[in-house]
């Protein structure tokens, strides 16, 4: 396992993305997530946003990246797929990401559905929605060799009976999971639960915390948080990450846990960067071996 982090935890200190690449280099930090802007962004264009346009030459990146040696573990293009908009804005916002990920050499993109059921539409007719959207979207997926991830994140994506459902739309290895412990923890799940329902089907991670008064306040009001607004580990589902971790590890999942935390400029960001390090460190090594044999 990798750790990466997602720029959006730079949100409130208007970074740019080079500014975010450039702390992942002085962190010795290989992979970046960030999110898509198809058009034209004023606070974007004034270096203040630190998240990609899809104008951006993608293959001019890819190089300036790989000289740090950092590259994309994701690219975020959470469009909410649930709304009726889902079959024309956000298909394309998806394939335009889609495309503009494998020139930039990007493995993978997010996508997720709406923390509102539609209005005017039963479950059924919206997983129908749903349904039709990604199978579009699989079937370029698969031209590209790029993997669209399902995020528990909204109404559908958050209940596991609906989840289950959307990851048997398609059936393709172009078709997973990324796994979110904060969401699924804030939504009323419980992340561990979660994960081992879905363990074979993940292809990306994000490690969210949760503080104690957000907890008290809006779990199961809410169904996903944009970043953990603690330390990663100093929350109240600090226990729910570290039991994630090892479930990973022996299911062999060798790929990337990006961190989803407010930066503050730097301070927490870095202490949960710390505590995730020093967790990997002591996964117990049975656990990582039963992984690998």
């Amino acid at each position: 396992m990798e750790i990466g982090f997602h720029t959006d935890a730079f949100n409130s200190v208007y970074w740019s993305f080079d500014q975010c690449l450039e702390w992942a280099h002085r962190h010795d930090l290989h992979y970046i997530e960030c999110g898509t802007i198809d058009g034209v962004l004023w606070i974007h264009g004034l270096g203040y946003m630190p998240h990609v346009a899809l104008w951006e030459d993608p293959r001019a990146l890819r190089l300036k990246m790989d000289r740090l040696g950092i590259q994309f573990s994701q690219l975020d293009a959470a469009f909410p797929l649930s709304r009726p908009e889902g079959a024309t804005l956000g298909v394309e916002y998806v394939l335009r990401s889609l495309r503009w990920a494998h020139i930039a050499g990007c493995p993978r993109i997010d996508t997720t559905d709406d923390r509102f059921q539609p209005q005017g539409m039963t479950d059924r007719e919206t997983l129908d929605h749903m349904r039709r959207i990604y199978t579009q979207i699989v079937k370029v997926a698969e031209l590209y060799g790029i993997v669209v991830n399902i995020e528990p994140h909204g109404y559908f994506t958050t209940k596991p009976e609906f989840m289950e459902e959307m990851l048997r739309f398609v059936d393709s290895s172009c078709l997973r999971m990324n796994m979110d412990t904060g969401n699924t923890f804030i939504a009323g799940q419980d992340p561990v639960a979660f994960l081992e329902r879905f363990k074979a089907q993940v292809s990306h991670v994000h490690i969210k915390d949760v503080s104690p008064s957000l907890a008290a306040s809006a779990r199961g009001e809410l169904t996903g948080i944009a970043v953990s607004q603690c330390a990663i580990g100093e929350g109240v589902n600090a226990g729910s990450i570290r039991q994630c971790v090892e479930i990973l590890a022996a299911a062999g999942y060798d790929g990337v846990l990006s961190l989803e935390c407010e930066g503050q400029g730097g301070p927490m960001i870095e202490q949960s960067l710390g505590w995730v390090r020093q967790l990997l460190k002591e996964v117990p090594i049975s656990v990582v071996q039963v992984a690998h044999e």
